[in-house]
């Protein structure tokens, strides 16, 4: 069972880390995934053993807030509105306290009694803004490890205590505005990462917005206004112009058009009537439906959405391991480098104990593990929610990674390249009308479930030509179907002909049909069937070409029909005459020249998607095949391969640029506020600059990612 946990106390990667830690020494947790950019921990537990109430208990013996997250947008938004209104309460306490504190001691100003006045304001700050910093500290410690509080508390401690020291035994100027200014900073720091992080989850709030709260149900003739959360399967749902439909259903009467753009991405409203399938969170436009629910609650197609795109945001990237194994020991080491910093001006080049102490704290200070812990999961956030707005899920952050190695895309024809409807174009027949060719074809295949059934249906609902009955049906695997129609037996497949018709034959395929014969023990007719081209078809294929891929069409057709479509598609090679079953093996084979994706329509390309090392799933929005592809377009559009590419890549691009300026920034950064250019050139990093820096690197994180809501 997996459960949605809020939690709140988190200040770092590594507050991240040690809860999930935690979690997962207990036997009855499978898994246990902990987001510091969403705050939340996605925990896969025994249900037999284990209850939600006993994970949040484990969460808050380790020192942080839990609270299981409810379906519905209301929990989520009142959680996230209360973490913004905490940090900005506890911004302007510690600015009203640190401001006079920093103007009093940095302009020189003279009072009465002025260092204890200094120390008078600078105490709130310390212990009433601060003491979160020092219950995460011991939180840590309890835990055997040391996060960002433990370098706050440590840091800012030094310069308290000191300048209590000061106060007490001199009576002398003091360093209390580095301990308020420094906690100020951190704590705005916090609020501006807070409302950065709620522009960064954007996406799956306006996801979250499309679900209508209420439902009009009719029960015994009777209107009624129900919770959504409460409709159940079958029940009749009236939806009026300008609403929202809030399950998803078929029509069983009535007629309007239907506002389908959040799923399929079309502006054009869509006709409904009887039997019309009918999307939760689309909107209807003029005329009055009554439909009867035939999914509800995490089953409708938004919720499954919604799900999936939760699920990426909850999990880590390959690329995360990286970031968590420096956080673990970044800590530790900041702190040696801070006495070592300390010792080393002190003790060995003879300094002040002021300005050691000094450079040991901005040490502490501008060390900055949050935004090291923020790089990938806030670019995983948003690239995800983008990709959603768009029609485009991606299922997690190890999919970033796939397509960045990825070297051809290989693409099934019917229903990927081609719209997937076949019409039948030409029927002729060999001592036999067209009319009765058709008929005796119609009859054969109202009883198989070939995708091409639904032509010859059709057509022969165009003619008005009925069904004769057919008798000792059965099907040929890859070559046909056969039955008896009065006294005699027919095939309908493909065959061998003589060598006129099969030059007729072979000029239809070359014009990308698929050509069927009709025999009794001879030729009577040939039927050629052709599957449209997607008109976006052949410019998508140009434009992922020019992304440096090769591509391919895998399809059943034979060779004629796979190059005549290659051809006008402009594919770099094609593989006719592939079964299904074939599928999986051939991008097996595909796979030692290099990374290979496969694009197919979700449903029987299912073992080729599985094999490949990047699977493409396109679905119509009501029928998506979630458990297939790593990405799923729901768009129905070969366009959103391209896009799914680049919107992936630039995601990766951005966890990379994210985690390169969070080394870089300490890289520099813990050298210079050790006094490394001091001796040559007199530079010195003030703690309080340290502390502005510190806080602003991980808003820069998050606001870099937040470029990610642009790609197009």
């Amino acid at each position: 069972m997996k459960k949605k946990i809020s939690i709140s106390g988190m200040h770092c990667v590594n507050c991240a880390l040690n809860i999930e830690n935690a979690l997962k020494k207990n036997r009855e947790i499978n898994d246990a995934v902990v987001n510091f950019s969403t705050n939340t921990a996605t925990v896969d537990y025994n249900e037999k053993n284990i209850g939600v109430t006993d994970i949040i208990k484990k969460i808050s013996e380790i020192g942080y807030s839990a609270a299981e997250i409810k379906k519905g947008k209301d929990g989520e938004k009142k959680a996230r509105e209360e973490e913004l209104r905490y940090a900005k309460k506890m911004t302007l306490i510690s600015f009203a306290f640190a401001i006079p504190v920093f103007v009093l001691a940095m302009f020189m100003i003279e009072i009465p009694y002025k260092p204890y006045v200094l120390w008078l304001l600078a105490t709130p700050v310390q212990f009433y803004v601060g003491l979160q910093f020092y219950r995460g500290t011991w939180n840590a410690l309890k835990n055997g490890s040391a996060n960002m509080d433990t370098l706050i508390a440590m840091g800012t401690s030094a310069a308290y205590f000191y300048s209590v020291y000061l106060v007490l035994t001199y009576g002398m100027d003091t360093f209390f505005e580095t301990s308020a200014v420094l906690i100020s900073l951190v704590v705005f720091g916090k609020y501006l990462e807070v409302r950065a992080k709620g522009k960064a989850g954007e996406a799956i709030r306006k996801l979250l917005d499309l679900s209508p709260k209420q439902a009009r149900i009719i029960e015994d003739g009777k209107e009624m206004m129900v919770d959504a959360e409460d409709v159940k399967l079958g029940n009749l749902i009236m939806v009026k112009p300008g609403e929202r439909i809030p399950v998803d259903g078929i029509v069983v009467d009535g007629h309007s058009s239907v506002d389908e753009s959040m799923i399929t991405g079309e502006p054009i409203p869509v006709e409904k009537s009887k039997s019309s399938n009918m999307v939760g969170g689309t909107i209807n436009k003029n005329g009055v439906l009554i439909f009867r629910a035939t999914k509800v609650g995490a089953d409708t197609t938004l919720s499954q959405i919604i799900q999936l795109v939760e699920e990426a945001q909850a999990q880590k990237a390959p690329i995360q391991k990286y970031a968590d194994m420096i956080s673990s020991i970044f800590v530790p080491v900041v702190i040696i480098i801070a006495a070592f910093t300390f010792a080393a001006w002190y003790l060995l080049l003879g300094a002040a104990f002021s300005f050691s102490l000094i450079l040991a704290v901005s040490v502490l200070v501008i060390a900055c593990p949050c935004a090291l812990g923020l790089a990938t999961p806030t670019a995983i956030l948003v690239g995800t929610g983008r990709g959603a707005g768009m029609g485009i899920l991606i299922r997690n952050g190890a999919v970033l990674e796939k397509v960045e190695k990825i070297k051809a895309i290989a693409f099934d024809k019917t229903g990927t390249i081609t719209l997937g409807n076949p019409e039948i174009s030409k029927i002729v027949g060999f001592g036999m009308k067209e009319e009765d060719v058709l008929a005796i074809a119609y009859s054969l295949e109202k009883n198989s479930e070939h995708p091409l059934a639904d032509a010859f249906a059709a057509m022969a609902r165009e003619k008005k030509i009925g069904a004769k009955k057919v008798g000792n049906f059965q099907a040929v695997a890859g070559k046909g179907i056969q039955g008896k129609i009065g006294k005699k037996n027919y095939f309908l497949g493909k065959i061998k002909a003589g060598k006129e018709i099969e030059e007729q034959a072979a000029i239809l395929e070359e014009q990308g049909n698929t050509v069927v014969f009709l025999s009794d023990g001879k030729i009577l007719g040939m039927i050629a069937i052709k599957d449209k081209i997607r008109k976006d078809s052949k410019e998508a294929i140009k434009e992922i070409k020019e992304l440096g891929l090769k591509t391919y069409i895998i399809t059943g057709d034979n060779e004629r029909v796979a190059a005549a479509i290659a051809k006008d598609t402009g594919v770099d090679s094609y593989f006719a005459n592939v079964s299904p079953a074939e599928k999986a093996g051939l991008i097996e084979t595909l796979k030692k020249d290099g990374r290979i994706a496969m694009v197919g329509d979700g449903i029987n390309d299912a073992p080729a998607l599985a094999k490949s090392d990047l699977g493409i799933a396109m679905g119509s929005g009501t029928d998506i095949a979630i458990e297939t592809g790593d990405i799923i377009l729901m768009r129905n559009t070969l366009k959103d391969v391209r896009r799914a590419i680049i919107l992936s890549r630039n995601t990766l691009g951005k966890i990379k640029q994210n985690l390169f300026w969070a080394l870089i920034y300490n890289v520099i950064g813990i050298p210079i506020a050790a006094g490394i250019l001091y001796p040559e050139y007199g530079i010195l990093l003030d703690p309080m600059i340290a502390g502005g820096a510190m806080a602003l690197s991980s808003v820069s994180v998050v606001t870099n990612s937040i470029l990610l809501r642009k790609v197009e």
